[in-house]
């Protein structure tokens, strides 16, 4: 289990009508909360592009989302909604192929 971010929480609908928590990170911490959720190393720029290849498209990292489920944090993609990628879905927007 992981300890829960201290940011407040909106709901966030998938598709199906499933809901989680979604944080409301503010612009000043993200780069924070990038560096303490990220599973690899190095960690990415705010400014860097990474590609979700779940959803097929590429976004600006700082642009991800993080939710509460099942006692953890999870860093997911923002077309996480659409496509469920999560951070180990993500990759460097140069090493895509498609």
């Amino acid at each position: 289990m992981d300890k829960k971010l201290p940011y407040q929480t909106r709901p966030l609908t998938f598709p199906n009508g499933q809901m989680v928590e979604e944080f409301i990170i503010p612009d000043e911490d993200r780069e924070l909360v990038l560096e303490q959720l990220f599973p690899f190393t190095p960690v990415p720029k705010l400014t860097d592009c990474m590609y979700d290849i779940h959803a097929s498209k590429t976004f600006v990292v700082k642009d991800f989302r993080v939710t509460w489920e099942h006692g953890m944090n999870y860093l997911v993609s923002p077309y996480y909604p659409e496509s469920g990628g999560t951070v180990i879905d993500w990759m460097d927007e140069g090493d895509n192929d498609a």
